[in-house]
């Protein structure tokens, strides 16, 4: 049985924020769409830093990493 890494939760984060902001946007108010340029730089410099919140918050939660996941298999 395949648990479900911090890794896997970032990307399921990060996308659901996005269409999310993109409703938002659609259907609130057209400001919104900052809130999608807001994701979008943080998933920019999280690439280049490795530092990313949510991941830290899924950490402090207990979830495992795709590296802790694969040696206890």
């Amino acid at each position: 049985m395949s648990r479900f890494s911090t890794e896997r939760a970032t990307m399921t984060f990060a996308g659901t924020m996005v269409l999310v902001s993109v409703a938002l946007t659609h259907w609130v108010h057209p400001l919104f769409i900052w809130f999608t340029v807001f994701i979008g730089v943080n998933l920019i410099q999280s690439s280049f830093t490795g530092f990313c919140p949510a991941t830290m918050v899924m950490k402090k939660l207990g979830m495992p990493t795709e590296r802790e996941l694969a040696t206890k298999e």
